[in-house]
């Protein structure tokens, strides 16, 4: 699921993918949220992945500055490939989620904590859809339009030439409170994600939410769009 800032490519709204591009796809957890001194931080939790289970963290600062905080060289690479950073970090990406609701993550220089309430009308509709339809290309390619109006969150785009990506939302949780400190520095209290942050296509409703989610990344053999 996306949310198209300004340094995106969110107008080409036509789904490409070519038969010799290579699929690859991610199953997992989008976290968004934003805090009260302008840092907006999104999680990406993805137990099954090409790269095996990992988690990465993608931070804006208020002034613009955009942070990657991968695992691995190989995972930080890929996704830096995938969207746009002003500096990429390898540190350890630790997450522990108890109770299905409350989530502890911690990147340094970044610590995250987060829980969530009961999902609302928009969670409840996600997971009515069948799994195969909610992320199949046509599906979402038809709702693109009508999530953006109502989540602000678009379901497919591209930022980086050759690769083009997928967002097959399957569930969704409000984030009801949320601590994001830097080095132990708290940023302050929980806020929406605004105004709209700038990795790319991939990104987080206004609303700070949990978005159980289906990605395919398109990546072009060629290095032509996807």
């Amino acid at each position: 699921m996306s949310r198209q800032g300004p340094g995106g490519t969110g107008r080409d709204r036509t789904p490409r993918f070519r038969p010799s591009a290579r699929v690859l796809r991610f199953d997992g957890w989008i976290a968004g949220v934003g805090t009260a001194s302008g840092t907006r931080v999104v999680l990406g939790h993805w137990p099954g992945s090409p790269f095996g289970p990992f988690s990465d963290l993608m931070v804006e600062e208020a002034d613009g500055h955009r942070l990657l905080l991968a695992p691995s060289r190989e995972t930080a690479d890929f996704v830096a490939g995938t969207y746009l950073f002003d500096e990429v970090r390898v540190v350890p990406v630790r997450v522990r989620i108890t109770g299905r609701r409350h989530w502890t993550v911690s990147a340094p220089p970044l610590d995250l904590r987060f829980s969530t309430g009961r999902r609302a009308l928009p969670g409840l509709a996600l997971r009515a859809v069948p799994g195969r339809v909610a992320t199949s290309p046509g599906w979402l390619a038809l709702w693109d339009r009508p999530a953006r109006l109502l989540l602000g969150a678009g379901t497919h785009g591209g930022v980086r030439s050759g690769r083009h990506q997928w967002y097959g939302a399957r569930d969704l949780h409000p984030v009801v409170s949320a601590t994001v400190a830097r080095e132990g520095r708290d940023l302050g209290a929980l806020a929406p994600v605004e105004p709209p942050v700038r990795f790319g296509s991939g990104s987080t409703p206004r609303r700070p939410s949990l978005v159980r989610i289906t990605t395919h990344v398109a990546v072009a053999r060629d290095g032509s769009s996807a």
